[in-house]
């Protein structure tokens, strides 16, 4: 995941020309990342207290 600005009056500074097409954007803890999502997966956020842990990529085909 990559990381994504954030000023310091709170704003996300993100130029949508520059991200894959298709991704996820998470925000938490005052961090904000994004991740381009892969063409066949299946994605999970896990969360602890509220607050965003891991976020997993299950990859995989179908034959």
């Amino acid at each position: 995941m990559q990381e994504v600005k954030i000023s310091e009056t709170g704003i996300l500074e993100l130029d949508i020309m520059e991200l894959p097409e298709s991704c996820i954007l998470v925000i938490s803890q005052g961090k904000a990342k994004y991740a381009s999502l892969p063409a066949h997966a299946e994605t999970s956020i896990v969360t602890y207290k509220g607050k965003v842990k891991r976020v997993n990529f299950d990859e995989g085909e179908d034959f």
